[in-house]
């Protein structure tokens, strides 16, 4: 059998962050009572009559503008008609053939539409596996019923869960750097499903597809996308044939159930929405957009390789991480943009102990941090010793200078003559190390650099150290 390979596809939904709904005048909200943000309009009562938001259609350019999409003169909103209990109308309103944007592209990955719609309603299993007094019951909260969305639609060419995950986080930064939408996965601002199928390399022709729903977390989306990868492998692997169906990823358990068989368009018996108005885009309106869009994270990764010398990896880890892009630019104020590179890295270790949190809401400020990497940078305090105040720095804030000199953590350096007994005794206590060493075995002097490095706590110069342990073996 010829060797398989992923075509992966993405529909990206992103809740933007206007101050009311796509249609009528009620203020978004996020863990607000149940039903308190509703209105005849998106309760889609008889005889009520949408609007269309004009911030959001401003939102739904600079994200097609940011992506090189192609603007539409003249698009037009549509009627999705399905039944679901968080759908009041019957129908939800979104665009078809003729979407805002459509085209574009980003990192390689080319972009099939860029379009505006409504959000559903969100539908609530109550109880234990949704069961109240041995009965099967759901509820809604329609406080979302009518929240602008922009859907991003890729064409089928990402290739792997990897690749999907990283271009997600791409995508991500770039909307939250466009200030169209805070992206929060957890609470549903950014969410994606994936189309997913397989075919023997080398050919071009799509095998048939099918869809993981609503996924809102990058580890779960790759995690499902691989299973349904290894699901479909199986089946065509044993003779049989992949079904169109839309499917549920259960990230607790890693198993993959259908929800049901996959609707096409006509399915939806899609037709223009009376109600509303074409969106006629104005040059004015474009220029607007265009206006509004800052430094993109592509953009910034480019200038920090360029201008500050940083590795397309560490640069692509700041810039794409918008707040850690911040934070770096603020901590080279203080220090100077010579240190790019050693700044980079030490934010490196400040994340390894923050995780996902911002760094500007911790206690580490800016100049505090940049003040650790200098002194680091002047030998002041060794690197074991850094990381030891950094942890200060995480839990409680504070000067780093005052932390060394309250623990006692500054450098020990070829002036302090306690450094050379130190390595004296080293070299003492290991002479089989000492023996390779003098025979030319470089690598055997990191036993005897270990040994002064515990007793010293961290506190002496590495360079220093093995300075004073060849200077005194050749002797």
């Amino acid at each position: 059998m010829s060797e398989l390979e992923a075509v992966i596809g993405l529909e990206i939904h992103t809740q933007l962050k206007t101050r009311t709904k796509m249609f009528c005048g009620c203020e978004l909200s996020f863990g607000e009572p149940p039903n308190t943000r509703t209105c005849p309009v998106c309760l889609g009562l008889p005889g009520a009559l949408p609007v269309a938001n004009a911030r959001a259609i401003h939102f739904a350019l600079m994200i097609g503008l940011a992506l090189g999409c192609e603007v539409a003169p003249r698009s037009i909103f549509h009627r999705k008609n399905y039944f679901y209990p968080d759908l009041p109308k019957g129908y939800q309103i979104s665009q078809y053939d003729e979407p805002i944007c459509s085209g574009g592209e980003l990192a390689g990955v080319r972009l099939h539409r860029v379009h505006l719609e409504e959000d559903a309603a969100k539908l609530i299993h109550v109880g234990e596996s949704g069961r109240i007094h041995g009965s099967q019951r759901s509820v809604v909260d329609f406080n979302r019923g009518g929240t602008p969305l922009v859907e991003i639609v890729t064409e089928p060419e990402l290739r792997s869960p990897g690749h999907a995950r990283e271009w997600l986080t791409l995508l991500r930064a770039t909307l939250r750097s466009l200030g169209v939408s805070d992206v929060n996965m957890e609470e549903g601002s950014l969410r994606a499903d994936a189309n997913v199928s397989l075919r023997p390399v080398g050919t071009s022709v799509l095998g048939t597809k099918t869809e993981l729903k609503n996924m809102n977390s990058f580890r779960f989306i790759e995690r499902g996308i691989a299973a349904e990868i290894e699901r479909q492998r199986q089946i065509i692997e044993s003779g049989g044939a992949v079904e169109q169906e839309t499917l549920h990823f259960d990230p607790s358990s890693g198993r993959l159930s259908s929800l049901r068989s996959k609707e096409e368009a006509e399915d939806y018996r899609y037709f223009p929405e009376p109600d509303l108005i074409p969106i006629a885009t104005t040059d004015e309106m474009v220029s607007a957009a265009r206006a509004d869009i800052g430094e993109l994270p592509l953009d910034r990764a480019k200038r920090f390789e360029a201008d500050l010398g940083l590795n397309a990896d560490g640069a692509r880890n700041l810039a794409f991480r918008g707040e850690l892009g911040d934070y770096f630019e603020r901590v080279l104020g203080s220090t100077g943009a010579e240190h790019a590179v050693a700044v980079a890295n030490w934010i490196g270790q400040l994340v390894a102990r923050i995780g996902d949190a911002d760094p500007a809401d911790t206690n580490v400020t800016p100049q505090a941090f940049g003040a650790l990497v200098m002194l680091v940078g002047s030998r002041a305090v060794s690197g074991a010793a850094a990381r030891e105040v950094l942890d200060v720095l995480v839990a409680e804030g504070g000067d780093p200078q005052a932390i060394i000199d309250a623990r006692g953590l500054g450098s020990l350096s070829r002036k302090d003559g306690d450094l050379a007994t130190i390595v004296a005794r080293a070299i003492a206590a290991d002479p089989s190390a000492s023996e390779r060493v003098r025979a030319g075995n470089d690598k055997a002097i990191g036993a005897l650099v270990g040994a002064v490095m515990r007793e010293t706590r961290g506190r002496a110069d590495g360079a220093e150290v093995t300075r004073l342990i060849h200077e005194q073996l050749a002797t």
